[in-house]
């Protein structure tokens, strides 16, 4: 379900409520045709000039949207300072100085020193470890600028730049659709779907369409799942949906328990002594009549209260703790965030990654009944070489075979086109003009989603009709590959009739060709 609720007319925005809305350049853009669309942002098909572009930089700003605020030495210190318990241990030290007790007040006021520094050093170096982390990422685009692509930094891209999009790339900005192929889009972040959905560059007919389900549209913030696509950028930075969200991105950080657990044991002790400080003076002035005398030890009493070392033993226990993270290679930004994972009884997370070392490599490339065959290593090879996009850790295993490209002599071989892989085939095609000028596809994917798609096998040279009785013995050597541990794909050929855009639909009749076994080592 979208956020959105309702429109607005066209010169206003659409909007939630008063932080989160779409630009009305956007929705126009989607109801607009291509050319259209180029006139509006004064730019053309060849993408802007690097002149133009650093003179929209400069009018619209850089493509960022609110963020965590780096925060000086200053701030933090300040931070450490305005503390409840630091406070009122400032002023005992004050009042026992004012007093004469200048032994009280040089020991209260080392403890306030110590507690202070210990936490500011520690959260200043925690502050420059993730900020140094943060500068060795750096997201690119690809662009077109002055005709030519180009990879440029996420926020040097601005309104009328021409984007190149491919599997696996994070969408730079809010942008119109000018062409794609199979395109599939994952906008979980913004609508909380986990399955993709399919965008092309089609105006939009659609007038009660909401935002999110504009399907020439896409916004910051999702990502390509499949396909590949051109798109037009419309808004950038704060202008963007994303960009309108980030003042409820960016909020102030919320109090741990452990601040709470501070703060009202220091106004405990300070309640306690409105109360107890008054009695112990009126009590010890009427009784003793010497009225300085009964002042000065009831502000003694008030010092005795205050435990004057609870600072510096709060921060040393938690600085210990940070320090046995930072050895994990754990940043710990705010100090009193250690007894918050201290306090955990089960910690529940996602796993990401595998629990293998992730070097996959190529164990076995072999025919239906599993004699090796460098064939099927040089038809996988062609057909990772020519993926465009997001090249996974099976695509860069085969790519590891520098062999095969020097023995097929790449140059004589050429892509005509490209069907990605999505989540629903599990199959990714590519067509390739032969040295023989014939045009044939080589497909690779899921066993049982090639098993699909294939009339025949190829055995030995000879193709022989795949039908029923073999099926369940084929199954049965590629099932062999996956119990002995193996991820296997299979892959499948087909001779193509030449023409100049190929899909889906010419996923069929294809040939078996053979399996490919790769082992990633626990």
């Amino acid at each position: 379900m979208s956020i959105f609720n309702r429109y607005f007319r066209f010169g206003n925005s659409v909007k939630l409520n008063s932080n989160i809305s779409v630009s009305p350049l956007l929705l126009e853009a989607a109801k607009s045709d291509i050319p259209d669309v180029f006139n509006k942002l004064q730019a053309s098909p060849n993408g802007l000039t690097q002149e133009q572009a650093e003179q929209r930089l400069e009018e619209h700003g850089p493509n960022v949207v609110a963020q965590e605020k780096q925060h000086g030495w200053i701030h933090l210190l300040s931070k450490a300072v305005i503390n409840p318990l630091v406070i009122l241990l400032t002023i005992l030290a004050i009042v026992s100085f004012l007093t004469g007790d200048i032994r009280a007040a040089v020991v209260v006021a080392a403890m306030v020193v110590l507690g202070v520094t210990l936490r500011f050093v520690q959260e200043y170096r925690a502050d420059t470890a993730a900020a140094k982390l943060k500068e060795m990422i750096n997201v690119t685009a690809t662009v077109i600028r002055d005709g030519k692509p180009r990879e440029v930094k996420l926020e040097e891209l601005v309104p009328g730049d021409l984007v190149k999009l491919a599997a696996g790339d994070m969408i730079p900005a809010d942008v119109r659709l000018i062409s794609s192929k199979d395109l599939f889009i994952t906008q979980a972040s913004l609508t909380g779907e986990s399955l993709p959905v399919e965008k092309s560059e089609v105006n939009e007919k659609n007038e009660t369409r909401q935002a999110l389900e504009l399907k020439n549209i896409c916004f910051l913030g999702t990502s390509v799942e499949s396909g590949t696509a051109t798109a037009v950028i419309i808004t950038t930075g704060l202008k963007t949906y994303l960009g309108t969200m980030s003042g409820a991105i960016v909020t102030q950080q919320v109090e741990t328990s452990f601040d709470k657990g501070i703060n009202k044991f220091t106004w405990l002790m300070i309640r306690y002594m409105l109360v107890m400080v008054p009695i112990v003076f009126l009590v010890n002035g009427l009784t003793k009549h010497d009225w300085r005398e009964a002042f000065f030890f009831a502000m003694a009493v008030a010092v005795g209260l205050t435990p004057e070392m609870l600072p510096m033993i709060v921060t040393v226990c938690l600085s210990k703790g940070a320090i046995a993270m930072s050895k994990k290679k754990v940043i710990m930004k705010r100090l009193h965030s250690i007894q918050n994972f201290g306090a955990m009884d089960i910690l529940c997370t996602d796993k990401t990654g595998t629990l293998t070392l992730d070097r996959v490599i190529i164990e076995r490339h072999c025919d239906v009944v599993k004699n090796e065959d460098d064939d099927v290593l040089s038809l996988a090879y062609l057909n990772s070489y020519f993926q465009t996009g997001l090249k996974n850790v099976l695509d860069r295993a085969i790519l590891q075979h520098k062999e095969v490209h020097e023995e097929l002599n790449m140059p004589e071989y050429s892509k005509i086109d490209e069907i990605p892989f999505d989540f629903s085939r599990r199959i990714m095609s590519v067509v390739v003009e032969m040295p023989d000028d014939t045009h044939k596809i080589i497909s690779k994917g899921a066993p049982e989603e090639i098993f699909k798609r294939c009339t025949g096998f190829e055995l030995e040279g000879q193709i022989y009709p795949l039908d029923q009785v073999l099926i369940n013995d084929l199954r049965q050597e590629y099932e062999d590959l996956h119990a002995d541990g193996f991820r296997v794909l299979a892959l499948a050929y087909k001779k193509m009739e030449r023409k100049s855009a190929y899909s889906k639909e010419d996923e069929t009749g294809l040939i078996l060709r053979g399996y490919l076994a790769f082992l990633d080592p626990p």
